[in-house]
């Protein structure tokens, strides 16, 4: 049993050695993106679902900023940002048809270790740069994100040496 449980944890922390390199590597290249040619992608586990007012399209979710998640303050800062769009996706398969439909230059995902670690597997013959942001609570539903941490990663214009020795980039 602690064999599987050694397992269990190696596995998340080569997810997120994985991911911070993959940050670390593309931070340049998506810095140089401006804003109107990003686009954010939130998993749907963040919305409160008790008071989500979120309209329902195809595989994601429309933000309808009811102030119920952390979801709302990320679509109005991106807003004010002048981000291209937020995607609220049920799964991250969906990522990859996103992109090829509209073709950003690039991405800012926030999810959990596993699927920001996929994303980037899907998107390694995308031209696009990717910025993951981890989830602080994960799991399937009611999961969270440290908004402090969005807001810097999606002000990120060039590359000041504060922003390349956050933890996130590593």
């Amino acid at each position: 049993m602690k064999l599987c449980k050694l397992t269990q944890r190696s596995k998340e922390q080569i997810y997120k050695t994985f991911t911070y390199k993959q940050n670390k590597l593309q931070v340049n290249k998506f810095a140089s993106v401006p804003f109107n040619n990003r686009i954010v992608f939130v998993p749907h586990c963040m919305r409160n679902t008790a008071v989500c007012a979120a309209i329902e399209k195809d595989s994601c979710y429309i933000c309808a900023e009811c102030d119920g998640c952390k979801i709302s303050d990320i679509t109005k800062l991106i807003r004010k940002l002048n981000y291209r769009d937020l995607y609220i996706v049920k799964g991250g398969r969906v990522i990859g048809k996103i992109i090829r439909k509209q073709k950003p230059e690039a991405i800012v995902g926030i999810a959990c270790f596993f699927e920001g670690n996929q994303a980037f597997k899907i998107l390694k013959d995308e031209n696009v740069a990717v910025q993951f942001v981890p989830l602080t609570k994960d799991g399937c539903a009611a999961t969270d994100t440290d908004l402090a941490e969005v807001e810097k990663v999606l002000n990120i214009l060039s590359v000041p040496r504060q922003i390349r020795n956050d933890k996130f980039l590593f």
